[in-house]
């Protein structure tokens, strides 16, 4: 019995961490195409459309992934998950670096120009991906369990939108200063952009993920309560 019940936390515990890190990868290999959404309405700063880095959609999704891991197997697993997380970012890079500089067949159905420029992200990406990636979701496993902590345990909506808009925020910022505009102005990675593009990517990312943070919220709910009801977690813990 108790066999059977460490097999079912595990299996609950690789399915987000497979979940987390499959995002986390697309994130990064996606990175460095900018995406253009068309608003029904004009914006400040954005005007009527969103702009943002690619890496936008499915970054939000490891910030889904860490809160229901958060909620369900507690802060020291979480952050062990986000830290190992970091480390496979470096041998996603490696592995695709080490792909792009072997030898091309001549009948290979994708050139070699083409392959490099799709997945391997110009130096300034990787740097601002990384340093945003490695402060906002530590923050993000940190600011979950304190309004945990000051909530005793209550209103899971509340941590869930609370710790993730203020991390994406922080993500936000610094991914799309260092990677358009630090790197390129310190190192001449590229063309640094203009302080209103710059703008108009903050903006655009951060209202996207926000929209994502509030609207996936019932699907948070959603997965806790049925990583519960299936064993693949510890109950609840009973209220005072």
């Amino acid at each position: 019995m108790a066999s059977s019940r460490s097999e079912r936390l595990a299996a609950g515990q690789v399915a987000l961490v497979g979940l987390f890190v499959t995002a986390l990868v697309t994130a990064q290999l996606t990175a460095s195409k900018l995406l253009l959404f068309g608003l029904p309405v004009s914006l400040p700063v954005t005007g009527s459309a969103l702009v943002l880095p690619g890496a936008a959609l499915a970054y939000a999704v490891t910030f889904f992934a860490s809160d229901c891991y958060s909620e369900l197997y507690g802060r020291r697993p979480a952050q062990v998950m986000v830290n190992v997380g970091f480390a496979m970012n470096f041998v996603m890079l490696a592995l695709v670096y080490s792909t792009v500089q072997a030898p091309i067949a001549p009948f290979s159905g994708v050139g070699q120009g083409e392959f490099s420029t799709v997945l391997l992200s110009s130096a300034n990406i990787v740097a601002g991906s990384l340093l945003a990636y490695v402060v906002s979701q530590n923050w993000d496993v940190v600011a979950f369990h304190a309004i945990r902590d000051r909530t005793d345990g209550d209103h899971l909506w509340l941590r869930n939108i609370g710790s993730t808009a203020t991390s994406q925020a922080i993500d936000t910022v610094i991914f799309v200063t260092v990677a358009f505009w630090a790197a390129p102005t310190l190192f001449g990675v590229g063309q640094a952009n203009s302080l209103e593009q710059i703008l108009t990517l903050v903006v655009g990312q951060y209202l996207l993920k926000l929209a994502i943070a509030v609207g996936d919220t019932p699907f948070v709910y959603a997965v806790v309560s049925a990583f519960r009801s299936r064993g693949l977690a510890d109950p609840a813990p009973a209220a005072d």
